[in-house]
Parts: C-alpha cells; structure tokens; sequence
C-alpha cells in the first residue's frame, strides 16, 4: 500500500484546509486510516482515526469538533481542518494499519503553517 498526502500550506488562524491522502495497491488489508501530526522535537500524535469497515471515527481532544475525518472507499483519505491554531502547526502525516496497531503504511507528510 502506498500513501500519498497532498493540501498542506500556510493558512492565517480562524481559516479552514483540507488535506487529502491517495492510497494504491493492496488497500483491502487496511483496517484503520488514520491522520497523525508531528512538530520538530516531539513524538508524532494521531490525531483522527477512521475504521473502515464500519466507518468509525475518533479524533483527538485537541481538535474534536475542529477537524473531520473522512474517506472515499479505500482509495482515498481526508481531513478536513477548520478554525486553524497555530498550536495546529505541523507536518502532518496519513497512515493506514492492518489491524494491529502498527501502522505499517506511511506517506511522506505534508506540511501545515498556522500563522495568527
């Protein structure tokens, strides 16, 4: 499975973004698609979570009712951010799991710039 994100950019605080993330290959063996976020210096943060075969969603307390995840069969993966903070400034990166919380698949991330 590949992943591959695309939306990032410098937005002003208060403004909305949508990130979206391709998927090909073997996309049936995923069982989570999840949005993660990582600044320099920290441990990278999953932020929203979507299951697939039911299409459950969690999110973080930090952006609950800020951001929504959404997905297009398994092809491809979004998130909608809005009400931008700087604190939401970051690369931000799509994953997909198997099953087993090992998150096996990665993109290459894309970067968000949140400025007030």
């Amino acid at each position: 499975v590949q992943l591959e994100e695309s939306g990032g950019g410098l937005v002003q605080a208060g403004d909305s973004l949508r990130l979206s993330c391709a998927a090909s290959g073997a996309t049936n063996v995923l069982y989570h698609w999840s949005w993660f976020r990582q600044v320099p210096g920290k441990e990278r943060e999953q932020v929203a979570d979507i299951r697939l075969h039911d299409d459950s969603t969690w999110y973080d307390s930090a952006v609950e009712a800020r951001f929504t995840i959404s997905g297009d069969g398994r092809r491809m993966l979004y998130l909608r951010m809005s009400n931008l903070r700087p604190e939401d400034t970051a690369k931000y990166y799509c994953g997909g799991d198997e099953g087993g919380q090992q998150w096996e698949y990665w993109g290459e991330g894309g970067q968000v710039t949140v400025v007030s």
